[in-house]
Protein backbone atom coordinates (compact mmCIF):
# COMPACT_ATOMS: atom_id res chain seq x y z
CA UNK A 1 0.00 0.00 0.00
CA UNK A 2 1.83 3.35 -1.03
CA UNK A 3 0.51 5.01 2.73
CA UNK A 4 2.69 2.54 3.87
CA UNK A 5 5.64 2.79 1.99
CA UNK A 6 5.56 6.15 2.48
CA UNK A 7 4.95 5.52 6.79
CA UNK A 8 8.19 3.58 6.37
CA UNK A 9 10.32 6.07 4.58
CA UNK A 10 9.13 8.52 7.37
CA UNK A 11 10.16 5.70 10.38
CA UNK A 12 13.37 5.57 8.52
CA UNK A 13 14.02 9.30 8.85
CA UNK A 14 12.79 9.58 12.32
CA UNK A 15 14.79 6.71 13.61
CA UNK A 16 17.55 8.09 11.84
CA UNK A 17 17.06 11.43 14.34
CA UNK A 18 17.00 9.09 17.11
CA UNK A 19 13.32 8.78 17.60
CA UNK A 20 11.32 5.93 18.98
CA UNK A 21 8.91 5.20 16.41
CA UNK A 22 5.61 3.28 16.09
CA UNK A 23 3.13 2.91 13.06
CA UNK A 24 -0.31 2.52 13.82
CA UNK A 25 -0.97 3.83 17.15
CA UNK A 26 -4.43 4.59 18.64
CA UNK A 27 -4.29 7.30 20.51
CA UNK A 28 -7.93 7.13 21.31
CA UNK A 29 -10.94 5.44 20.34
CA UNK A 30 -11.72 6.24 16.99
CA UNK A 31 -8.24 7.46 15.77
CA UNK A 32 -5.68 6.05 14.62
CA UNK A 33 -2.21 7.72 13.31
CA UNK A 34 0.23 6.01 10.76
CA UNK A 35 3.07 7.25 12.45
CA UNK A 36 3.44 8.21 16.01
CA UNK A 37 7.49 9.14 17.62
CA UNK A 38 8.70 10.24 20.78
CA UNK A 39 11.81 12.10 20.44
CA UNK A 40 15.10 12.32 22.29
CA UNK A 41 13.04 15.49 24.13
CA UNK A 42 10.38 14.32 24.77
CA UNK A 43 8.42 15.55 22.25
CA UNK A 44 5.77 13.24 20.56
CA UNK A 45 5.34 14.06 16.93
CA UNK A 46 2.19 12.90 15.08
CA UNK A 47 2.94 11.94 10.91
CA UNK A 48 0.06 11.09 8.57
CA UNK A 49 0.99 9.72 5.21
CA UNK A 50 -0.98 10.60 2.59
CA UNK A 51 -0.37 9.03 -1.09
CA UNK A 52 -3.04 10.96 -3.28
CA UNK A 53 -5.65 13.94 -3.02
CA UNK A 54 -8.11 11.85 -2.65
CA UNK A 55 -6.67 10.28 0.14
CA UNK A 56 -6.05 13.27 1.91
CA UNK A 57 -9.81 15.08 0.90
CA UNK A 58 -11.38 12.01 2.97
CA UNK A 59 -9.53 12.35 6.02
CA UNK A 60 -11.73 13.68 8.67
CA UNK A 61 -10.00 13.24 11.46
CA UNK A 62 -6.62 14.52 11.55
CA UNK A 63 -7.66 17.79 13.30
CA UNK A 64 -8.36 15.61 16.39
CA UNK A 65 -4.86 13.86 16.03
CA UNK A 66 -3.60 17.56 16.86
CA UNK A 67 -4.08 16.94 20.74
CA UNK A 68 -2.30 14.11 20.79
CA UNK A 69 0.79 15.39 19.93
CA UNK A 70 3.78 17.87 20.60
CA UNK A 71 3.89 18.29 16.98
CA UNK A 72 1.79 17.20 13.28
CA UNK A 73 3.10 16.70 10.30
CA UNK A 74 2.09 15.16 7.14
CA UNK A 75 3.89 13.23 4.84
CA UNK A 76 3.76 12.88 0.85
CA UNK A 77 5.44 11.81 -2.50
CA UNK A 78 7.26 14.53 -4.44
CA UNK A 79 4.25 13.95 -6.64
CA UNK A 80 1.66 14.98 -4.23
CA UNK A 81 0.28 18.34 -4.50
CA UNK A 82 1.57 20.24 -1.68
CA UNK A 83 -0.15 23.09 -1.28
CA UNK A 84 -3.46 21.29 -0.20
CA UNK A 85 -1.96 20.80 2.88
CA UNK A 86 -2.16 22.97 5.86
CA UNK A 87 0.34 25.79 6.56
CA UNK A 88 0.34 25.59 10.24
CA UNK A 89 0.93 21.81 9.80
CA UNK A 90 4.62 20.14 9.41
CA UNK A 91 5.80 18.48 5.63
CA UNK A 92 7.64 15.46 5.06
CA UNK A 93 8.64 14.80 1.35
CA UNK A 94 8.97 10.58 1.57
CA UNK A 95 9.35 7.38 -0.42
CA UNK A 96 9.44 4.02 1.04
CA UNK A 97 12.88 4.24 1.80
CA UNK A 98 13.74 7.65 3.35
CA UNK A 99 12.26 11.11 4.02
CA UNK A 100 13.26 14.72 4.28
CA UNK A 101 11.47 17.32 6.09
CA UNK A 102 10.56 19.92 4.07
CA UNK A 103 8.69 22.25 6.61
CA UNK A 104 8.81 21.74 10.30
CA UNK A 105 5.78 21.55 12.36
CA UNK A 106 5.03 24.63 14.97
CA UNK A 107 5.16 23.31 18.60
CA UNK A 108 2.08 22.55 20.24
CA UNK A 109 3.06 21.50 24.11
CA UNK A 110 0.85 18.69 25.66
CA UNK A 111 -0.92 19.14 28.83
CA UNK A 112 0.84 17.58 31.68
CA UNK A 113 -1.85 15.09 32.00
CA UNK A 114 -2.25 13.97 28.31
CA UNK A 115 1.10 13.71 28.09
CA UNK A 116 1.23 10.86 30.66
CA UNK A 117 -1.55 8.84 29.21
CA UNK A 118 0.11 9.01 25.49
CA UNK A 119 3.61 8.05 27.01
CA UNK A 120 1.94 5.26 29.05
CA UNK A 121 0.13 4.16 26.00
CA UNK A 122 3.36 4.61 23.74
CA UNK A 123 5.31 2.29 25.82
CA UNK A 124 2.16 -0.47 26.45
CA UNK A 125 2.15 -0.43 22.51
CA UNK A 126 5.72 -0.91 22.25
CA UNK A 127 6.32 -3.15 24.56
CA UNK A 128 3.23 -5.54 23.64
CA UNK A 129 4.30 -5.83 20.15
CA UNK A 130 8.25 -6.71 20.93
CA UNK A 131 6.85 -9.66 23.16
CA UNK A 132 4.68 -10.75 20.05
CA UNK A 133 7.66 -10.56 17.84
CA UNK A 134 9.66 -12.63 20.64
CA UNK A 135 7.11 -14.51 21.48
CA UNK A 136 4.27 -15.13 18.76
CA UNK A 137 2.29 -17.79 21.04
CA UNK A 138 2.24 -15.36 24.43
CA UNK A 139 -0.65 -13.09 21.92
CA UNK A 140 -2.88 -16.06 23.03
CA UNK A 141 -2.09 -16.07 26.59
CA UNK A 142 -4.30 -14.06 29.21
CA UNK A 143 -3.05 -13.10 32.56
CA UNK A 144 -4.85 -14.87 35.34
Amino acid sequence: MPGQRLARGVARMLRSMDHAVLTEFVPSRGLRVDVISLSPKGEFWIVECKSCRADFAMDRKWQGYLDWCDRYFWAVDCDFPSDLLPAETGLIMADAYSAEIQRMAPETRLAGARRTKVLRDFARAGAQRLQGLTDPESISVSAF
